[in-house]
């Protein structure tokens, strides 16, 4: 039941980092897990909370798309300008 506990602590640390400290970390679970020099239970410890920051920094940037959308509004209350964002 103590790992169901540290999971919600860690997951709630997660949520905490800033986007910047956020893709950090990912970077730094991608480059450890591309050395494979990680023992398997590791590996899929560090697989499940990249996962986990991915979707946290998704969130984060379709939140920051929408923001800036809202910003974009026109004099006539119109969208100043449709177009995408580039990838």
């Amino acid at each position: 039941m103590a790992a169901v506990g540290q999971n919600r602590a860690e997951g709630e640390d997660r949520e905490a980092l800033s986007f910047e400290d956020a893709l950090k970390r990912l970077e730094s679970i991608v480059r450890e897990l591309e050395s494979g020099e990680v023992p398997l239970e590791r590996a899929i410890a560090l697989y499940e909370e990249g996962q986990a920051l991915k979707a946290q920094c998704e969130a984060r940037l379709a939140s920051a798309e929408a923001r800036i959308r809202e910003l974009q509004i026109g004099a006539e209350g119109a969208p100043a300008g449709d177009r995408p964002f580039a990838s």
